[in-house]
């Protein structure tokens, strides 16, 4: 007897519900289906939309466009090594041209037909930037070897730090984001959220030299302004204060949700910052806090009871944030 035939017996808290049958469920995830599309105004035809598994692909080959010889295992003579950069390019952007063309089919059930050649166009767009995007995770590489004393070279931070690998996803991410790919950015800066468990929107600003260390838990919303040279330690959160829709903020504040971070701001282990607060350059946001309102520049903030034992200690408290961190 094949699966299909077979009847399964279902039992729902303490009532026996029988003999159940592969027809009935498919019955009744038929119903599940029509309900949810009538709930959200779709027809039975699908439309396209961006296959994650594809964009994995594309990354990686972005990846090894961006860096041959680290990332793409490029083992030639230079004089070869555009040629490689070419072959990797060719095949990464062929393939998002795809699925951006995905997307805006998925897109013109609400807003209506695209000019075909909208996905061209962007791939051109986005081609420009891939320059400035190698500069940025450069920077961020620099950041990282600079400011971690446990590594040993800039190559093994780009090749084995989560931190590397989410900045990587999130300037290619942040790109397409702003270029009118929403659903592709997203989708990408979740392919980095599932391999280092650090979550970038893609439509978060962040400037260069930012570095992520350790990572964990590390989560900055889509409307979150960083700085140049900002350190944040493993499960800072810069977040919204309340679903949108939930409260009756203004349009600043629906809109404009998430913190601002100053230029060389230090963030903490644990530190959770809401709603579109500024933290003034050059401060440093100690572990644990939770905080709600803004900070001016070149602040120490920090829970009572660690500033109590600093105080008692008679020690320079941004010599004992620095101290903790690097233990």
């Amino acid at each position: 007897m094949t699966t299909h035939q077979s009847e399964i017996n279902r039992d729902a808290g303490d009532v026996r519900a029988g003999t159940y049958s592969v027809s009935d469920a498919l019955a009744e995830l038929r119903t599940a289906r029509d309900d949810w599309r009538t709930r959200q105004g779709q027809s039975g035809d699908a439309a396209s939309f961006p296959s994650r598994r594809a964009l994995e692909q594309v990354v990686a080959l972005l990846a090894a466009a961006l860096y041959p010889r680290r990332l793409g295992q490029f083992r030639g003579m230079p004089a070869e090594e555009d040629g490689f950069v070419a072959a990797k390019l060719l095949a990464a952007l062929t393939d998002l041209e795809r699925e951006i063309g995905h997307e805006l089919d998925y897109w013109q059930r609400e807003a209506g037909p695209f000019d075909p050649d909208q996905a061209a166009t962007m791939i051109r767009l986005f081609t420009t930037t891939l320059s400035d995007i190698r500069r940025l995770v450069d920077s961020d590489v620099e950041a990282a070897f600079l400011g971690d004393p446990a590594a040993r070279s800039v190559d093994e931070i780009l090749v084995c730090y989560p931190g590397a690998v989410a900045s990587l996803h999130h300037r290619i991410a942040h790109e397409l984001h702003d270029l009118g790919a929403p659903i592709i950015a997203r989708l990408i800066s979740e392919i980095a959220n599932e391999r280092t468990g650090i979550d970038i929107h893609p439509g978060a600003t962040i400037g260069e030299r930012f570095f992520i260390d350790h990572g964990t838990g590390v989560v900055i919303g889509e409307t979150a302004i960083v700085g140049a040279r900002v350190r944040l330690y493993q499960h800072v959160t810069l977040g919204a204060r309340s679903p949108v829709g939930a409260t009756h903020d203004d349009v600043r504040e629906r809109h404009a949700r998430h913190p601002i971070v100053g230029d060389d701001v230090v963030i903490y282990a644990g530190a959770t910052i809401l709603g579109r607060v500024t933290i003034g350059a050059r401060s440093t946001i100690g572990g644990n806090v939770w905080l709600l309102s803004d900070v001016p520049e070149d602040s120490v903030l920090v829970q009572p009871e660690a500033l109590r034992l600093d105080r008692e200690a008679g020690l320079n408290l941004r010599d004992v944030l620095l101290r903790a961190a690097s233990a």
